[in-house]
């Protein structure tokens, strides 16, 4: 675009189309100026006449002058041959150059992109590329403490005021007007939810979709603007031995950053879906190869593959971010083993098993929470 702007008196004569002249006209001029032999120590005259200058008004884009010249501008003749036709060449590529700016921005953007134009279209195609963006700077990828600082801003706490007690829980926020994705199992049977944000503003909110399927859920704070969003990221691009920090609000302690790797892939976890079940054992329960963690899950229950973490996860992480070493959220941080209830203190707190219910998952079921649906 800064070749758009046609300086005067650039193309005042013919040769500015990029041609050079032809030989008559060269001898044409030859003749005008006489039939003197040239003095070989004098440079050969030009072929054209060069262009003259021009006076320019006072404030006339280019010019050099100001008030006290008159504006006037003088310009060089323009050079003919291939130097000519290069700026040309760079004239037509202007257009080119825009397309090309507008391809790599697009580039840069990545996968944010997609999710961007959801935000924007109310629309959830998940993307079926890998890119994913740099929330923390390159030079910064996998610094817990960079990761830290993007990502907190998009984690709350949650906490659900039930019919037997309260639930303690984290959330992601997906939009800036207060959309927050949690698990279903968080706010289940709440009569009123209080969302906190990381730097300590409280809203209330309302449940807009369930689906305990998914165990998964998406309430909207009220009167929410100006929100932090979390870049969600492709969890199918994880691997084993990645690393991830997750961040939540274990035990009410909001803003809380652990880290870890990802320790397997595709783990089948059941989960309750009965919202009167409640949390036993300090956790909420769930059912992994074969065995019952955290108390009984009940007999209404859903099964997903989820992503396991050694990342300490403790009661309150629940909803939380499980994200990957360039800031994008990967996971919702769901279930995890509590041995709180253990009489021994040496077996007390995390012991690196935890699960996450994979972004992609999640993505692929925005459209239908917002719609309202309850299931």
């Amino acid at each position: 675009m800064s070749e758009s702007i046609r300086r005067s008196g650039e193309y005042e004569h013919p040769q500015g189309d990029g041609q050079a002249p032809a030989a008559d006209s060269v001898q044409s001029a030859d003749q005008r100026r006489g039939s003197a032999p040239v003095n070989p120590e004098w440079p050969p005259p030009p072929p054209y006449v060069p262009a003259q200058p021009f006076a320019a008004g006072p404030g006339a884009h280019g010019g050099q002058g100001g008030a006290d010249d008159g504006g006037t501008a003088v310009f060089p003749a323009v050079p003919a041959g291939p130097a000519h036709a290069s700026g040309s060449r760079k004239r037509a590529r202007g257009p080119l150059a825009l397309l090309a700016a507008v391809a790599i921005a697009s580039a840069v953007v990545g996968g944010g992109t997609s999710f961007a134009f959801q935000e924007l279209t109310r629309t959830d195609t998940v993307a079926s590329s890998s890119t994913t963006t740099n929330v923390v700077a390159s030079s910064q990828r996998g610094s817990i403490a960079a990761i830290a600082k993007a990502v907190t801003p998009s984690v709350v706490e949650i906490n659900a005021t039930l019919d037997n007690g309260t639930s303690t829980g984290s959330g992601v926020i997906v939009s800036s007007n207060g959309e927050v994705v949690t698990n279903n199992h968080v706010i289940a049977g709440a009569s009123s939810i209080k969302v906190r944000t990381s730097d300590g503003t409280s809203y209330a909110a309302q449940v807009v979709g369930t689906d305990s399927s998914k165990d998964l859920a998406l309430i909207k704070l009220h009167n929410a603007s100006g929100l932090k969003t979390a870049a969600l990221g492709n969890s199918d691009g994880l691997a084993v031995g990645d690393q991830v920090v997750a961040i939540g609000s274990p035990e009410g302690l909001t803003g809380t950053v652990t880290s870890g790797i990802v320790s397997a892939l595709h783990r089948d976890v059941t989960v309750s879906t009965n919202e009167n079940q409640g949390q036993g054992g300090g956790g909420w329960p769930f059912q992994f190869g074969g065995r019952q963690f955290n108390g009984d899950t009940g007999s209404s229950t859903t099964t997903y593959q989820a992503i396991q973490t050694d990342a300490s996860l403790n009661p309150g992480n629940s909803g939380g971010a499980l994200i990957d070493a360039s800031g994008n959220v990967v996971g919702i941080n769901s279930a995890m083993y509590s041995a709180t209830q253990a009489s021994d203190s040496s077996s007390a707190g995390s012991v690196g098993l935890g699960f996450a219910i994979p972004i992609n998952i999640v993505k692929s079921d925005l459209a239908t929470l917002r719609s309202g649906s309850q299931s």
